[in-house]
C-alpha cells in the first residue's frame, strides 16, 4: 500500500518518496549526514593505514579516551548496549585497536585501552572530521556553521533527553 499525500499546490498526488527526497525530516537528514560522513571518515582512515575498521567500531573508538575507558562506560556514551560493545572490543582486540587492562582504581573492572595503533587512529579520525567540519564551516561561513551545531546540540540533547551530550 502506497501512502500518498496531496499536494495543494501542484494539484497532485506526490508519492512518499518524492516528498521525502524533496523535503527530507529529521531522520532522513540525520542519517544522511551520518553515513555519508562515515563513508568519507573510514574511506580516508583506510588509506591512511586503517583498512579494517568499520563504522560499528565508532561506537568505541569515538569515545574511548587515551587512558581507557569501562565498557560500561563506552556504551552509555554510544547509546549501545554492553553487550554489544563487548563484541565490538573483542573485535578491536583482534585488529590491534585495543586492550584490555586491570582497572587501576578498580582491580574488578577492566579498562579498554588503545594500543599504539588504536591512538594512531584516533589522531587520525580527530584530524580527518576536524578538517571536514572546517571544510563545511568554509563553505556556509564560520558562523552558519557554528549556529547549526548549536542548534543541532540543542535537537540532540531534546531528543535524547539531554543523555548524548552528557558526558
Amino acid at each position: 500500500m502506497t501512502i500518498k499525500i496531496y499536494d495543494q499546490t501542484e494539484g497532485v498526488t506526490v508519492r512518499r518518496s518524492r516528498r521525502k527526497q524533496e523535503e527530507p525530516d529529521l531522520g532522513i537528514l540525520s542519517s544522511r549526514t551520518l553515513f555519508s560522513l562515515q563513508r568519507q571518515l573510514f574511506d580516508t582512515l583506510a588509506q591512511q593505514g586503517h583498512p579494517g575498521l568499520r563504522p560499528r567500531h565508532g561506537a568505541v573508538l569515538a569515545y574511548l579516551d587515551e587512558e581507557g575507558s569501562r565498557a560500561t562506560d563506552l556504551a552509555a556514551q554510544s547509546g549501545q548496549h554492553k553487550q554489544v560493545i563487548g563484541t565490538l572490543v573483542d573485535e578491536l582486540v583482534e585488529l590491534g585497536y585495543v586492550e584490555r587492562q586491570p582497572d587501576p582504581a578498580d582491580r574488578r573492572a577492566k579498562l579498554i585501552v588503545p594500543t599504539e595503533r588504536g591512538r594512531d587512529h584516533m589522531v587520525r579520525s580527530d584530524a580527518i572530521l576536524a578538517a571536514m567540519e572546517a571544510e563545511h564551516a568554509e563553505a556556509v561561513g564560520e558562523e552558519a556553521y557554528a549556529e547549526f551545531k548549536r542548534v543541532f546540540k540543542l535537537v540532540v540533547e531534546r531528543q535524547t533527553g539531554g543523555s548524548a551530550l552528557a558526558e
